[in-house]
């Protein structure tokens, strides 16, 4: 039976990727202005206060939340910190507390509360934490849902041994302070993005973290290793990106900043590249 116009117009969105655009910066020179001048305040600002008990570095992102004693009452608060183009990243800001408390991952299409999967799956805005240390090895892709914030302080979080994480088709996400690496592919199984949506994915490529058509993410103070494919691919129109303060070792084919010179829509990729270590037995596509 065929069907109608009307019912395949209204369908059609359910049956679609929903395609996350940012428009770029027109300027991109004010945005990397504004990074220098914030470097200089925060370095001005820490040589004054040498003479003193002092917590500034020089590093204006690290110098916005850890002066803060009382930071880990005040999370939140980091969503502010970020510079360069992914700076309006917000993240789980405003959104409620979810706790990870199990660190399993059984059923990637029903997963438990209180894991990881489970919290980035929901729609709502999240700020997660994690209630203690632990090692999460994936069974399928961290399917990233919108407005989520993956927040490692205050624990020793590794997510290694299985698939990765996964920004596909979302907007304003960050990810700080978790411990990235022997990452594998995964595919040919359901895996769920959201309480009302599963799907079937494919062979991943294995990465540590891929951000595909995701726009105003940002990737700030993670360690990331041996992975197997890229540590951080931002391909396929993804843009308003800060990677920041990670640490990356021991990998071939460390990031990759758009896939095809035939993307047309690559060419508005914008990314911040700020206050990485680019450490021992790394390869090769380090930014230069």
């Amino acid at each position: 039976m065929a069907i109608p116009l009307s019912l395949f117009l209204l369908i059609l969105p359910l049956l679609v990727p929903t395609f996350i655009f940012s428009s770029p910066i027109q300027d991109p020179d004010q945005v990397v202005q504004q990074v220098n001048q914030s470097i200089r305040n925060a370095t001005i600002a820490a040589r004054r206060n040498l003479g003193f008990l002092s917590c500034g570095t020089g590093n204006p992102i690290d110098d916005c939340w850890r002066c803060d004693p009382h930071w880990e009452k005040n999370r939140q608060r980091l969503a502010d910190c970020a510079i360069g183009f992914g700076k309006n990243a917000i993240g789980g800001k405003d959104g409620r507390i979810y706790v990870v408390t199990d660190p399993s991952d059984r059923d990637p299409v029903n997963p438990k509360p209180g894991t990881l999967r489970h919290a980035v799956i929901q729609d709502e805005p999240l700020w997660i934490i994690f209630a203690r240390d632990m090692v999460i090895k994936l069974k399928e892709e961290l399917l990233m849902n919108s407005f989520k914030t993956i927040d490692g302080r205050g624990a020793n979080v590794h997510i290694a041994g299985g698939p990765c994480i996964t920004v596909q088709y979302v907007t304003n996400v960050i990810i700080h302070g978790i411990n990235i690496h022997d990452c594998k592919k995964g595919g040919n199984a359901y895996v769920r993005d959201s309480p009302s949506h599963y799907g079937w994915r494919t062979i991943s490529d294995g990465d540590g973290v891929s951000i595909f058509g995701g726009s105003h993410v940002w990737v700030d103070h993670c360690s990331l290793s041996n992975c197997n494919d890229g540590l951080i691919d931002a391909i396929h129109g993804s843009t308003a990106i800060t990677i920041s303060n990670n640490y990356m070792t021991h990998h071939n084919k460390v990031m990759l900043l758009g896939h095809s010179d035939s993307y047309k829509q690559d060419k508005n990729m914008q990314v911040t590249i700020a206050f990485n270590h680019f450490g021992e037995g790394l390869v090769q596509r380090m930014p230069r």
